[in-house]
């Protein structure tokens, strides 16, 4: 994966697929004098022993890897395996993988720092045998393996545009090499010709035609170096892996064109991109969130299912969330949501899934889960669907007398089995009332629940359903909360806050005169962790430094803080030189 969040749609394709097969001849005659490949190609380790009997037909191979999982920021590190924080990768991780209910592992490999760039454009044999040992455990392990050419779509593939020659005689070198170490590998191993393919200083045609020239130069390579590459399902990308009907149309073309059966189509799928990172007021999965997840797996189904080619999302997820590291930029029930809701349109579309996890997900170090109640909600997906509420907390104003509180059920098919607070179950028209999908809970059951009215979560309640996992709802005492004046520099400036149980949203950045204040000036709502974090344990928000950077010198600037219980708070900054001043009033 590489933060690429907007493409153009384009159209049109090229000739130059004769021209393309000449320069793959050529290249593999120039690499037959490659002493680094014959050491890594010329005498591979034996093949794995896969336990699995890979059916005979893409569509049927494609849907037993279902779900998959991504060893992300592992072989795909630059420059190292270990240079992205995560350990080396051992045969217990497969282990714990496939005991978890994968079937499939897509290996993201970046070769750049292991291929000599200049001709012959050799692969160093120390990391293809590693590569190949990390293949061959995952296979032993009886799953699916996906093997790519991945950040090396943006390090030198996108130079193809200006320097088209070096890159298609590299990149032909790269899978002259890879095919012929893997050739003898079980079925289960695929090939995957390249991550998110991008090209600078290109027209929209221009990218068509040099993708569907990569595509189909390395569908003539990996064919071509025998052995059980013949039939090896291959993996072809759209531009950029974006799923939008224009680059999936090109693809459906190209693939039409190979006439082979053992072609899958993939794109990866990252959700609403305002939702995604939390910007321009995307907090909440809603309508418009939840049409854009829908159409893109509809048009998955369209465009290749339905016309007999398999589809694999090689990579989903969102693009700021979960990341252990940072404070939640999207609150967790609307996660949740989301990715119930992803789970169940890719079963209904027949796409099969790979989760992108670069290291938030599963923990690589101790092999276990960070948050097992959210993976418990991934892997319920894959099977069934779970009912959820238009939100998983309801707030009670301490300050206030306690009122009836509504929330709205989303049962997804299933139906409302009632409410519980741990082993107690709370009584129907006592504790609460349920009209339609209206479900409120009322004044005294609220009262009871917030106990001594402390600030923060009081207690957690169950919605249960007729199937999948239950819906919990934290019943939080809060108060709007309270900020007070600051100065700093525009290299660290915070704002004392006093949360009093309340949750951040987002946060509104405008000028006097209205226009838009901020990095992102397109948009009144800033994007959360970019430029501005929650500290909650500290009792502040920080404004980032490129926040303030992108601020004009003595314009005063008014902040609307966002909180989840529908409070909102207004602070005032000034920027001068480097220094910063943040007022309430």
């Amino acid at each position: 994966m590489k933060d690429i969040r907007h493409l153009s749609p384009h159209r049109g394709r090229g000739p130059g697929r004769l021209a393309a097969l000449l320069l793959t001849l050529l290249v593999i005659v120039g690499l037959s004098s490659g002493t680094t490949m014959a050491a890594a190609a010329g005498n591979p380790a034996p093949p794995a022993r896969s336990q699995l009997r890979v059916p005979a037909s893409a569509m049927d191979a494609v849907a037993a890897m279902q779900p998959g999982w991504n060893l992300g920021n592992t072989l795909d590190a630059i420059p190292d395996e270990t240079s992205w924080g995560n350990p080396p990768v051992t045969k217990a991780l497969f282990d714990t993988v496939r005991a978890q209910g994968f079937r499939s592992v897509r290996i993201p490999v970046t070769w750049t720092a292991h291929q000599s760039a200049t001709a012959p454009y050799a692969i160093d044999a120390t990391f293809m045998s590693r590569v190949k040992q990390v293949v061959d455990w995952a296979l032993a392990d009886g799953l699916y393996v996906v093997l790519n050419v991945h950040h090396d779509s943006w390090q030198w593939i996108s130079d193809m545009p200006t320097d088209h020659d070096k890159v298609r005689s590299r990149f032909d070198a790269a899978w002259t090499q890879i095919a012929a170490t893997f050739r003898d590998e079980p079925r289960a191993l695929l090939f995957e010709s390249v991550n998110e393919p991008q090209f600078n200083n290109a027209t929209d045609a221009q990218k068509t035609q040099l993708l569907d020239e990569l595509n189909t130069s390395f569908h003539a390579l990996v064919r071509g170096s025998g052995g059980g590459n013949t039939s090896r399902l291959l993996v072809l990308p759209t531009l950029g892996c974006t799923p939008s009907q224009a680059l999936m149309d090109d693809l459906s073309a190209t693939i039409g064109e190979l006439h082979d059966p053992n072609l899958v189509a993939t794109v990866h799928y990252y959700g609403w991109y305002p939702f995604s990172v939390n910007i321009a007021g995307g907090t909440r999965y809603d309508a418009t969130a939840q049409k854009d997840l829908t159409d893109a797996f509809a048009r998955m189904h369209d465009v290749f299912v339905a016309r007999g080619i398999p589809v694999y999302l090689g990579e989903y997820g969102t693009l700021s969330w979960p990341d252990y590291t940072h404070p939640d930029p999207i609150e967790r029930g609307e996660g949740l949501k989301y990715l119930e809701q992803l789970g169940y349109q890719a079963r209904v579309a027949g796409v099969t899934t790979a989760l992108w996890d670069p290291f938030s997900f599963l923990n690589r170090s101790t092999l276990q889960w960070r948050d097992p109640a959210l993976f418990a909600w991934i892997r319920s997906s894959w099977a069934t669907r779970s009912g959820t509420a238009s939100s998983d907390k309801v707030f009670v104003r301490k300050s206030s007398p306690v009122t009836a509180q509504t929330l709205t059920l989303n049962p997804n098919g299933t139906a409302f089995r009632g409410l519980w607070q741990g082993g107690t179950r709370l009584v129907p028209g006592r504790d609460y009332t349920l009209s339609d999908s209206r479900l409120t809970l009322t004044a005294a059951a609220l009262t009871r629940l917030t106990g001594d009215h402390a600030y923060g979560v009081d207690t957690t309640l169950q919605a249960r359903f007729s199937r999948g996992l239950p819906w919990n709802i934290d019943i939080v005492t809060y108060d709007p909360p309270v900020l007070s004046d600051a100065t700093g520099t525009t290299a660290s400036f915070t704002v004392p806050t006093q949360y009093r149980g309340d949750v951040l949203a987002t946060m509104e950045a405008t000028y006097a005169d209205g226009g838009n204040a901020g990095q992102a000036d397109w948009t009144p709502y800033q994007e959360f962790n970019r430029a501005f974090s929650p500290d909650y344990s500290a009792g502040r928000i920080s404004l980032t430094p490129d926040f303030l950077g992108a601020l004009r010198d003595d314009a005063p600037v008014t902040l609307t803080f966002h909180f989840w219980s529908g409070a909102t708070v207004a602070y005032h900054v000034t920027k001068s030189a480097g220094s910063v001043t943040g007022t309430t009033s």
